[in-house]
């Protein structure tokens, strides 16, 4: 059974374990934990999976609540992809989100194929700055 909780305070420990059971490790701070220990205290919206007491799944936004929500993070421990879990997770964010606000996040490279299958479509002009 799969539990989820809204602004569940978790560790930076914690967050880093399901980021290195995901596949966002390779993309985060996970070698920095005062980083991500920011990163979790500065954000707006968090979801959170659990299973028997275990993190298994996040799903990180910076959000004006009305406007625009980055999902910033969506990570789920790899063996239990595909239940469903990551699609739960957007979806809890999107219930706290007013209803003209949009979510936006920049997909991982494995994952671009999933996105468009769950409603979310690809934008032409997204930049970046290091």
């Amino acid at each position: 059974m799969i539990e989820y909780e809204f602004n569940r305070s978790i560790s930076a420990a914690e967050f880093i374990g399901v980021l290195n059971n995901s596949t966002l490790a390779a993309r985060r701070p996970v070698d920095d934990p005062d980083c991500i220990a920011q990163m979790l205290e500065h954000a707006d919206l968090m979801v959170t999976a659990w299973q028997g007491g275990k993190l298994i799944g996040v799903a990180r936004s910076v959000t004006d609540f009305s406007y625009c929500c980055y999902l910033s993070d969506l990570a789920v421990d790899q063996s239990l992809q595909r239940q469903g879990i990551g699609l739960e997770l957007i979806r809890l964010t999107k219930s706290r989100l007013g209803p003209q606000c949009k979510l936006i996040l920049l997909s991982a490279p494995d994952a671009q194929g999933y996105y468009p299958k769950i409603g979310f479509s690809r934008h032409h002009s997204a930049w970046v700055m290091d």
